[in-house]
């Protein structure tokens, strides 16, 4: 089966429509899927939830379909670099879903293991815990958390081969493997493509059964998020 795509929009033909749940790996603006979140822009696809450690900058990232509205609520650990999203937010036109980070994390790893929730210490007695089932283990408090299962997973990875096996590079990994995994459909973009062998199976960092689709994009902006500088003593 041929897993490449000539370009993001004909990746995301047909699997893409409105009031999906969608995950969206990257940490910030690291390892996020530049071209195919510009694709789903594009798309018009609408009353979307999506599902990433955060909503990327004004302008960049998810940040994008924030301003298009096309986002109707995030799943999310953390939105401070983003003033659009908390003007939305703070005027009630976008619903969000705060998780804690680990939480979220294994939200997507156990919707990708088939493991339907979990129990966590995490998130006991404040907002996180309302409404949700809580059980005592060995003495202890814990709430019942619901594993995610997105309609479509778009993820960012280094390089793939034909059979869509993955190689992700140093911190742009991040959330990509778990949200891959946890996608019914998934899409990667990657920087480069090799032909199937040509990636040691000890390199894999995850097989290619969980690809569904790829796509190349040799050149990825990779904006840098904030950038600070120490100025030195003596210059």
């Amino acid at each position: 089966m041929n897993k490449i795509y000539p370009s993001a929009a004909k990746a995301l033909e047909g699997i893409v429509k409105d009031g999906q749940l969608l995950a969206v790996g990257g940490f910030g603006l690291c390892g996020i899927p530049e071209a195919l979140i510009d694709a789903l822009k594009d798309s018009g696809a609408k009353n979307l939830t999506a599902i990433s450690n955060n909503a990327g900058v004004d302008g960049f990232g998810l940040g994008k379909l924030l301003e298009t509205r096309q986002i109707k609520k995030m799943i999310s650990s953390y939105v401070g670099e983003n003033k659009e999203f908390e003007r939305q937010y703070l005027a009630g036109e976008l619903e969000l879903e705060f998780t804690p980070q680990g939480t979220l994390a294994e939200k997507l790893r156990a919707g990708g293991a088939g493991i339907p929730a979990f129990f966590t210490k995490t998130g006991v007695g404040t907002i996180v815990a309302e409404g949700k089932e809580l059980r005592e283990f060995d003495g202890e408090t814990y709430v019942m958390e619901r594993a995610l299962v997105p309609d479509v997973a778009l993820v960012k990875a280094h390089r793939a081969d034909k059979s869509g096996n993955l190689q992700f590079r140093y911190t742009a990994r991040n959330f990509n493997p778990a949200a891959a995994m946890a996608g019914k459909v998934c899409v990667v973009e990657v920087e480069e493509i090799v032909e199937t062998g040509a990636i040691a199976p000890d390199q894999v960092h995850l097989p290619g059964i969980y690809v569904h689709r790829i796509v190349l994009n040799a050149t990825p902006e990779k904006r840098i998020e904030k950038r600070t500088i120490t100025p030195k003593e003596g210059v």
